[in-house]
């Protein structure tokens, strides 16, 4: 005897229309900075010794002027890509590697010429790190829905317009890198060296 119930559909599979990719992609890309910011700072908390017990009731100053204002002591003292060192620097570079390579190349990066160079390897040109790293700190600041409805658009006009002015001007950091795609090349100029003056008595 054959079974004739009928038989449940399976659910729908989950689509995400062409429009939405980009926001899906900028959202990735934030969470997964997010995360990485996330994991240095518990990677510094694991690490932290144990504060020192307090003698016959006497606190130490310091605890209590941690214990004052929490805010001092979490994260990094600066939010600035040049002003972190080691895994911190490492991981921030990575989330701004992902950023730039999956949103801001796809949808900005321009054909490469000698008068708008660009380096593959721009991640080795501290200018580029910075600068680029700046205009990622002010994209997720002012795309987010906090920002208002004219966020993006003064990122555009105050932060990306400014930074790819500077970064592909013909004397800009890539200015001995790459102006063909069929001609790679690489080279970080190299930076004047500070003046060795003599300290006054």
């Amino acid at each position: 005897m054959s079974d004739n119930s009928p038989t449940t559909p399976g659910p729908e599979p989950f689509r995400v229309s062409d429009e939405n990719l980009d926001d899906l992609a900028s959202t990735l890309a934030k969470t997964i900075a997010e995360v990485r910011r996330h994991g240095v700072i518990l990677d510094r908390l694991g690490s932290e010794p144990d504060p020192v017990p307090a003698v016959d009731g006497q606190t130490d100053g310091a605890a209590e002027a941690e214990a004052a204002d929490p805010e001092k002591t979490e994260g990094p003292a600066s939010v600035f890509i040049v002003a972190l060192g080691g895994e911190e620097y490492a991981v921030e570079l990575a989330a701004l590697g992902d950023w730039v390579n999956h949103l801001l190349l796809p949808v900005y990066g321009r054909e490469i010429s000698t008068t708008r160079p660009w380096c593959a390897q721009w991640y080795e040109h501290p200018e580029a790190v910075a600068r680029l790293h700046a205009l990622w700190l002010a994209w997720q600041q002012l795309t987010d829905t906090e920002a208002g409805l004219a966020g993006p658009s003064t990122w555009h006009r105050d932060h990306l317009d400014q930074t790819l002015v500077h970064l592909r001007a013909p004397d800009g950091p890539f200015a001995a890198c790459t102006t063909s795609p069929a001609r790679p090349n690489h080279r970080v100029l190299s930076t004047p060296a500070p003046e060795q003056g003599e300290i006054a008595a």
